[in-house]
């Protein structure tokens, strides 16, 4: 399975582009915007809630990450080390095909630092 939908790959780059220019002061800051997919580890509690890829270095995602050790936090994750990982029996990432936001980014980040954990 791909890690993104085609659907979701360009709402990622589109938000990165975004992101882009609210980095570059061209643009507000947008704290409302949420994450597109999330990613998971069958075998363990590691999650991604991903919101953005950066267009111009498209390896690079941003997003809540949870390694499953009470320590969520946002940043940036190198998407090839994601694809690489392997679990039990070869098991691999998986994206959560029935998952869908219902808070911006920031509010699962919050939610996750009280909890110790992504809660989606």
């Amino acid at each position: 399975m791909n890690l993104f939908a085609k659907n979701q790959f360009e709402e990622l780059l589109k938000n990165g582009s975004i992101a882009n220019r609210e980095r570059a002061g061209e643009v507000a800051e947008d704290l409302t915007r949420q994450p597109v997919v999330k990613l998971f580890t069958p075998w363990g509690a590691a999650t991604w809630l991903l919101s953005e890829i950066d267009p111009e270095d498209r390896d690079i995602a941003f997003g809540l990450c949870d390694l499953g050790m009470g320590c969520p936090e946002l940043g940036s994750v190198y998407i090839p080390e994601l694809l690489a990982i392997r679990g039990p029996f070869g098991l691999r990432i998986e994206r959560d095909l029935h998952w869908g936001p219902n808070k911006p980014l920031v509010d699962y980040a919050k939610e996750a630092r009280k909890h110790g954990a992504i809660q989606a």
